[in-house]
């Protein structure tokens, strides 16, 4: 049976030490579309190594492609393996990446995945760490990784054993690759990758070099060669539609091929392969391998791995009582473990990146180049969380993203591998930059990026970031009439808004006074699209008249809801984080506004999975007396819906958001809105949370959380105190906080 704890690395290997380290569960988010995967990876890295379960469905039987084809190279469920990705993203919600497999077997050599994909038993993971063994050919398989290397260590029994490097299964919908077999102990090539959530951005190709510990008595490479015109049949025909190419300097393209190696090993014999990646070129790849593994070396490479990861986890020390103390903490610390996966550097150990939206290489001078900014779901909670306990990892981040808006000219939206996907609605790097910036990181080019705003905010047409500015300019709202071109009116029309008052924050703190009254005013149209009969931020035609008929129960099951993406009415009723009061007066006071949000969670309309309803949990703190309830509705929703296990993550992690937002709510501080400074403060998990603040970007040392007193549970407000002085709101300011001290809840 699959090891779900496993946090108990010392009984895997007693060479590892682990400081919080030791309390992460990778497989936690790896069932109920977490799309998380428990493979090996190390710190915001490039490279990850991770088991690939998904392409022949979950049973033993692996005759049919998975009806189900979707978003993750990993699904506990599934028992089937094909073999080992090494370049993978987690938490996302489309089919990307998942590519460059490695497959160990044994006895007769079989190239068609499903003759020689096998079931596995006794998988254990730990940060940097995954190791099962293949029931079909009783290997071990054990996976490591560095920033843009993969290395894997393969025991096999004593016999005819092979490696087999499969170029064209993966989760992306591109298929092309390219590769050369340089020696018996050497490979390399391309695989492309793009089209993310079947959008018609551009593709790339990842380049890649594989070098083994041992040399092949013989090698070469296969290519599918297609029989059938229609894809399904094709697929459901594989069989006897590969054909071998062996030899020495084979080379070989197309859609469909790998490279074999065959190896007589003893019993018990180890073969260790590592394989390289990059963006760049093929040669960059094979240098980025020569840098960060010289030589063939499992042990210290992950131990360096485990290093990395503990240098960040214990910036955070918890202290807990009661029996389920363990638990609480491997939630915890698994939670800021996702929230440090993406994004991930992108750039070569020469520092070369492919440039953004364009073709062409660029150079990051001996900084860090990001990618793979999912920032619809992550500049509500994932960049407050980096900028207030890793803000010199987030600096590098908006350095990142106000170049990318030099190269190609804009901000990005959804970047993915120097590509822009177009994916979701908004102008998300607007709040993402100016938060960070009134946080107080600001070792960024902070004119570059304001003018790059400025331009998303203003350009009428042709405006990526902004495709419905023209009408959004002209009528203060996006209107319904057109939204069989585009998604969610009102949802559009909210992150506009919630992007004009972060430029706004921003002009003030840069002194544009003007520019600060006019996209504040501009923020405030939200009230345009508030419907006092229903109490909804409801859809809107040019002419100014409501769309009827009207449903604000459309949407909930995910149907096309005319005004509202991945949602509906009730999941953005509340949604202008940057003007709750304003709101709140709309809906007609403190008392409507507590029975509707009251009525959002006893209906089943609020949405622990769906990002624009995340922070509801804490708006009872905007009603007088009430932030008990806060806390109560957060302590309720993670016992509901965050487990150690791998369901343990109530959807789709989305690079990180839902973890960010456990990771917050467990410290029992919450950001309400990007631009606004003040936390709501709730009853946090644990007795004791001590945070080390980075000296570099803020006055404080450390801050220490203490729970002395459960209140709300009883129905009675925290007594909230900051270094003696008694707090009059259930909220604390970002700049309170970093100048360090004791926050008590008593």
């Amino acid at each position: 049976m699959k090891s779900l704890m496993i946090s108990v690395l010392l009984s895997v290997s007693c060479t590892v030490l682990a400081g919080n380290s030791q309390y992460v569960n990778p497989f936690i988010g790896s069932s109920n579309f977490g799309a998380t995967h428990p493979g090996a990876q190390y710190p915001n890295a490039l490279a990850s190594v991770s088991p690939f379960n998904v392409a022949f469905g979950d049973t033993l039987n692996p005759t049919e492609k998975d009806a189900a084809w979707n978003s993750r190279v990993y699904i506990d469920e599934n028992r089937f393996l094909t073999g080992f990705s090494h370049l993978n993203l987690s938490g996302v919600g489309c089919p990307e990446a998942g590519v460059l497999l490695l497959m160990p077997t044994h006895g007769k050599l079989q190239l068609d995945a499903r003759d020689y994909g096998s079931t596995y038993s006794a998988s254990a993971a730990s940060p940097g760490y995954y190791r099962t063994t293949l029931d079909k050919y009783k290997i071990q398989a054990e996976l490591t990784s560095t920033l843009r290397t993969g290395l894997s260590r393969f025991t096999f029994p004593k016999g005819e054993s092979h490696l087999l490097l499969n170029l064209g299964l993966g989760l992306t919908n591109e298929t092309g690759a390219s590769l050369k077999i340089i020696s018996n102990q050497e490979v390399e090539g391309s695989r492309m990758i793009g089209t993310f959530c079947y959008h018609p951005e551009d593709v790339r190709p990842v380049y890649f070099v594989a070098r083994f510990s041992k040399a092949a008595k013989s090698f070469g490479g296969w290519k599918k060669m297609p029989a059938y015109k229609n894809v399904e049949a094709e697929w459901m025909q594989y069989h006897n539609s590969i054909k071998p190419y062996p030899g020495y300097q084979q080379e070989l393209s197309g859609d469909d091929i790998g490279a074999w190696f065959d190896f007589d090993t003893k019993e018990q014999e180890a073969i260790e392969v590592k394989l390289g990646i990059s963006f760049v070129s093929i040669e960059n790849a094979r240098q980025n391998l020569n840098a960060e593994q010289p030589g063939f070396a499992f042990e210290e490479t992950r131990q360096k791995a485990v290093t990395a990861w503990d240098q960040l986890l214990d910036k955070v020390q918890l202290e807990a009582s009661g029996p389920d103390q363990a638990n609480q903490k491997t939630m915890f610390y698994t939670a800021l473990y996702h929230s440090l996966i993406h994004p991930n550097i992108i750039q070569d150990v020469n520092g070369d990146y492919p440039l953004m939206g364009q073709a062409g290489t660029g150079n990051a001078g001996g900084k860090n180049r990001y990618s793979v900014y999912s920032l619809w779901d992550t500049n509500r909670n994932l960049h407050p969380l980096l900028s207030l306990l890793y803000p010199a990892l987030q600096n590098d981040m908006l350095q990142s993203a106000v170049a990318m808006a030099a190269e190609s000219g804009w901000l990005p939206k959804w970047e993915l591998y120097g590509m822009e996907t177009q994916v979701m609605v908004g102008d998300p790097a607007t709040p993402m930059i100016a938060d960070s910036y009134l946080r107080g990181i600001r070792n960024f080019d902070i004119e570059t990026a304001y003018q790059a705003m400025v331009r998303a905010a203003e350009q009428a047409e042709n405006n990526p970031l902004r495709p419905e500015n023209k009408d959004y300019l002209k009528l203060g709202y996006v209107p319904v009439d057109d939204e069989g071109s585009y998604d969610g009116s009102v949802s559009t029309s909210l992150e506009y808004y919630l992007a004009d008052f972060n430029l706004a924050q921003l002009a003030g703190a840069l002194g544009k006074t003007a520019d600060q009254q006019k996209y504040l005013a501009r923020s405030g149209n939200y009230r345009k699209l508030f419907d006092a009969s229903t109490g909804m931020l409801r859809p809107k035609k040019r002419n100014g008249e409501w769309l009827t008929p009207y449903n604000p129960e459309l949407g909930r099951n995910f149907e096309p809801a005319p005004g509202y993406i991945e949602g509906n009415a009730w999941n953005y009723r509340f949604y202008v984080p940057h003007d709750t009061p304003g709101l709140i007066q709309q809906l007609g006071g403190q008392d409507k506004f507590l029975q509707q949000l009251d009525l959002t969670f006893s209906t089943g309309n609020f949405d622990m999975a769906n990002e624009p309803d995340i922070t509801y949990p804490f708006l009872y703190h905007f009603v007088e007396g009430q932030s008990w309830r806060s806390s109560q509705r957060v302590q309720q929703l993670i016992k509901q819906h965050y487990h150690n296990s791998p369901g343990g993550i109530p959807g789709n992690d989305d690079t990180g958001t839902l973890s960010a937002w456990l990771v917050f709510s467990m410290l029992g501080i919450y950001p309400l809105s990007p631009g606004v400074m003040d936390y709501a403060v709730v009853e946090p998990s644990f007795d004791k949370i001590t945070i080390q603040l980075d000296p570099n970007y803020y006055p404080g040392k450390t801050l220490t959380i203490h729970k002395q007193q459960s209140r709300a549970a009883a129905g009675q407000n925290p007594l909230l105190q900051f270094n003696g002085k008694t707090l009059t709101r259930p909220f604390i300011s970002h700049q309170q906080l970093v100048q360090g001290g004791t926050l008590v809840l008593q």
